[in-house]
């Protein structure tokens, strides 16, 4: 199981935490991965300063813009969940 969890802060949800959140939704309904793929949220990690909303997967930490979260899950999650 791959455990993704999105910040839903206030500087995340401004650069567009609930766009990569749907995006993440939508992509784990497609691609049937929702016994594979664990999407959680959580409030602020201490990166407001990044370009983009926090998200880690396992653990790891990235910073995902709303106009690139398809590409991420594409290449990063389901790349991990296959």
């Amino acid at each position: 199981m791959v455990k993704v969890t999105v910040c839903i802060g206030s500087s995340c949800h401004i650069k567009g935490a609930r766009e990569v959140v749907e995006t993440f939704q939508e992509r784990i309904a497609k691609n049937d991965l929702s016994r594979k793929v664990e999407l959680g949220g959580t409030f602020c990690v201490g990166r407001c300063n990044e370009d983009g909303v926090s998200v880690t997967v396992d653990g790891e930490y990235y910073a995902v813009k709303p106009e690139n979260a398809a590409a991420f899950f594409d290449d990063i999650i389901a790349g991990l969940a296959g």
